[in-house]
């Protein structure tokens, strides 16, 4: 057996849209894309830094609108730095440009548009040589509170607008991973995520993107308390339960995950615009975090038999929701790194 500390791989990708994502004239200033690079860029712990970064293409990071011009521009600032692109989150909802994916016909169309505007971006500096894997990241753009108004009638229709979004995917030699978070209708519960990606089955073109922060909530029940696996009343020093529990949620959807991002969670909950309900991401190192990040990293990277699945050559850091003061510390993102190279050694691969 190799020494797992030489593991090479996953490749560690810093995610970008912190800087963004909760960020604007109801809260703080955005940070740019260039102070978020930079700080990427600087971290390191024991020689080893960052590889990557993953995008969100919008406004003022990366516009879905892009020219030519502005990607070699992107793409550069990226090389510049040491660093290539992964993953890219198309911008699907309403807000944002987007629609919603179980909405009426124009509704879905302006999703579709922006898939298919993310998926041209994603090739494009696929071409450019600054992103050598990673795929293209998007949602059902719905609420929770709107999907439950036709349960079966709403998730037929995300299932068919994905499928659309999917050939458009293939078009471009793109995979699109859809993120399972509890604020999205019909991606709200495990159950129903497996659903989902069942009914669409396209497994070589669209899968799951796995949030360790977000897919934690999954196992609490919020917005679909008839599939939550642990009790309302759990202790957490309850390894035994979490251990079953948490199982049964990888188990599931492990198959389907082409891409992961490694995150904490205290297992609160709170709502943020159009999302009825999310997880707010918590430090590496919060007291109040429900996860042991390297353990349950590696039921969502290794197999039954505990070998590496393979199926993604990076994993992302995701810490929306962060102030600004602790993210322009350099040692939050030093502590972030470890945590991520802690992961590698213990479930990577060379």
């Amino acid at each position: 057996m190799s020494d797992n500390a030489a593991n090479t791989l996953p490749k560690l990708h810093n995610a970008a849209w912190p800087g963004v994502v909760g960020k604007g004239p109801d809260s703080e200033p955005p940070i740019d894309l260039d102070t978020m690079l930079d700080l990427t860029a600087a971290a390191e712990v024991d020689g080893i830094k960052f590889d990557g970064t993953d995008l969100f293409l919008f406004d003022p990071h990366v516009s879905i609108d892009s020219s030519d011009d502005d990607l070699k521009q992107l793409a550069e600032k990226v090389q510049c730095r040491n660093l290539v692109i992964g993953s890219v989150v198309a911008p699907v909802w309403p807000p944002t440009g987007g629609g919603s994916a179980m909405g009426s016909a124009e509704e879905r169309g302006q999703f579709l548009e922006q898939v298919l505007k993310g998926c041209t971006i994603a090739r494009k500096l696929r071409e450019l040589g600054v992103r050598p894997y990673g795929v293209v990241r998007l949602d059902s753009a719905a609420g929770v509170s709107d999907w439950v108004g036709d349960p079966e009638g709403n998730q037929a229709k995300i299932a068919e607008t994905f499928k659309q979004a999917a050939d458009i995917a293939a078009d471009h030699g793109e995979r699109l991973a859809a993120e399972g978070e509890i604020c999205w209708g019909g991606m709200h519960s495990w159950k129903r995520m497996v659903q989902l990606l069942e009914m669409v089955d396209r497994p070589d073109t669209l899968g799951f993107q796995a949030d360790m922060s977000h897919t934690l909530l999954y196992l609490m029940g919020y917005n679909a308390p008839e599939d939550r696996l642990l009790p309302e009343d759990f202790d957490w020093s309850d390894e035994a339960t979490f251990d079953a529990a948490y199982k049964t949620l990888t188990d599931a959807l492990r198959p389907w995950t082409i891409d992961f991002h490694v995150a904490q969670n205290d297992g609160t909950v709170h709502g943020t615009g159009s999302h009825d309900k999310t997880g707010r991401h918590c430090l590496p190192k919060d007291p109040n975090g429900k996860l042991d990040i390297v353990k349950r990293a590696g039921y969502w990277l290794k197999d039954e038999s505990g070998n590496p699945t393979k199926k993604f050559e990076h994993i992302c850091w995701d810490g929306c929701m962060f102030s600004n003061e602790i993210m322009m510390s350099p040692q939050t993102w030093n502590d972030i790194l470890e945590a991520m190279i802690n992961v590698r050694k213990a479930h990577g691969w060379s």
